[in-house]
């Protein structure tokens, strides 16, 4: 009788050691399974994604379940320490907050992408009702409610199409 040896990838050692030693360093991980360095890195940001699997959502689930959120984390296989922080409950990154400028001549949402919306209107000439909608359309995801800025954006191109 023949015992299969069951092989075992490099990256799965290197996730083997990382569970075992959590505060090793990738140079130490490297010199500890004879691995490039690089190699090590490459590895554990492939494994970043994996802390973001237990999201606001499943601790919403959690709470609404009654169950404790290590409890729920556990059963759906996730390692609730090492995903908890990812959890924790923010608001959306808001551009405006952020940013602490002039409100009325260079607004932050205004800017985003790198040129300003007024600059690319006047380059295009495109008008009152046609640069509203750009306006709109541009600092829908930078300010605040994306749906009626998309509703205003909506408004302002069927009047331009209506005065066609």
């Amino acid at each position: 009788m023949v015992k299969k040896l069951k092989w075992i990838s490099n990256a799965q050692k290197i996730r083997e050691y990382v569970a075992k030693h959590k505060d090793a360093k990738p140079k130490d991980v490297a010199a500890a399974l004879n691995l490039k360095t690089q190699y090590v890195y490459q590895v554990l940001h492939k494994m970043k994604p994996l802390k973001t699997l237990l999201t606001i959502s499943d601790v919403k689930i959690a709470k609404s379940l009654g169950v404790p959120i290590e409890v729920y984390a556990k059963e759906k296989g996730l390692s609730f320490k090492a995903r908890m922080q990812s959890a924790v409950e923010r608001p959306a990154p808001d551009i405006v907050a952020q940013h602490h400028t002039d409100m009325v001549n260079h607004p932050p949402h205004y800017k985003a992408g790198g040129i300003e919306t007024i600059d690319f209107i006047e380059a295009k000439t495109l008008g009152y009702h046609l640069g509203n909608v750009v306006k709109y359309v541009s600092r829908a995801d930078h300010k605040g409610n994306k749906l009626e800025d998309l509703k205003k954006a909506q408004w302002y191109l069927a009047r331009a199409i209506e005065k066609l």
